[in-house]
């Protein structure tokens, strides 16, 4: 039976051969195609506010290594994988509920040369297509944004991690002020954006199994990133590489909805680390 909910939101997020449309424009930009390198991928490689920086700060809080096996859980086309396993040496698989990502992700580690370190899968998040206690750190960013049923997703979640494992979230919060103005990157219609205030996430992880060891709030760093990357738009326009080429002609105006999300507490941001407790 198909998900309407997962249909739609393949349809916001697909575009038809992206890992060569990304390429493409890489090309014009001047890069050489076939000496990549991941900071040449950056501008549209991590694809959520703050991008590497953030995804460095919550690895180092969850201290991260390369003993560990890593499930990306919507790994996108694979910025957030790569990154930590080129900066931590650990082995990473992806899942995300878009294929033309998952192609592009499988496409783009080849052509900066960590194939070995990463693999991708298509799936759904709240149906994990792996065994019970198969990694020692499950990590999302910017993902339940999209999912419903979220009991279900961290039970997925504390399911696949091993005990005494690690679950890494960076994720937008529904904020304390008026609804989320849309279209913004994650959805372009209240129909695919579920967002939960803290304390329900909080709860929500409880109900897992999980036992939060860290719990930041980064609202304030990720408002003084999306104010600068808003303005330059206004300003300047698009670069050659962002996150358009994901998003498309209407990126410019989810920034300036992002922006304001930001600045009038429609959403808040944390940075989560909890764990699996040990049997």
């Amino acid at each position: 039976m198909r998900n309407a909910v997962n249909d739609a939101i393949q349809m916001h997020y697909a575009r038809s051969d992206l890992g060569n449309v990304i390429l493409a424009a890489l090309e014009r930009a001047g890069k050489d195609v076939k000496h990549l390198t991941l900071e040449e991928l950056a501008p549209v490689d991590e694809f959520h506010i703050r991008g590497r920086a953030a995804t460095l700060e919550l690895a180092r809080a969850c201290g991260l290594n390369s003993s560990q096996r890593v499930l990306d859980v919507g790994s996108g086309i694979g910025g957030t994988s790569r990154c930590l396993a080129k900066e931590f040496a650990c082995r990473v698989t992806g899942i995300d509920l878009t294929e033309e990502y998952c192609n592009a992700a499988v496409l783009l580690s080849a052509k900066v040369g960590l194939a070995d370190l990463v693999d991708f899968r298509q799936g759904d998040a709240t149906n994990l297509p792996f065994d019970d206690a198969s990694f020692d750190v499950v990590w999302t960013e910017h993902v339940a944004m999209n999912i419903p049923d979220k009991s279900r997703l961290y039970r997925e979640m504390h399911r696949v991690l091993k005990p005494g494992g690690t679950l890494a979230i960076c994720d937008i919060l529904a904020g304390p002020s008026d609804p989320v103005l849309f279209p913004v990157p994650w959805a372009r219609t209240p129909d695919t954006s579920f967002l939960v205030q803290p304390d329900e996430l909080r709860g929500l992880l409880d109900d897992a199994g999980f036992k939060v060891k860290q719990w930041s709030d980064t609202t304030d760093a990720a408002r003084t990133w999306f104010v600068a990357l808003a303005e330059k738009i206004r300003s300047e326009g698009l670069p050659p590489i962002g996150f358009h080429i994901l998003l498309g002609a209407d990126f410019p105006v989810m920034a300036q909805n992002q922006r304001r999300n930001l600045e009038e507490g429609r959403i808040v941001l944390a940075q989560i680390v909890a764990s699996r407790e040990a049997a």
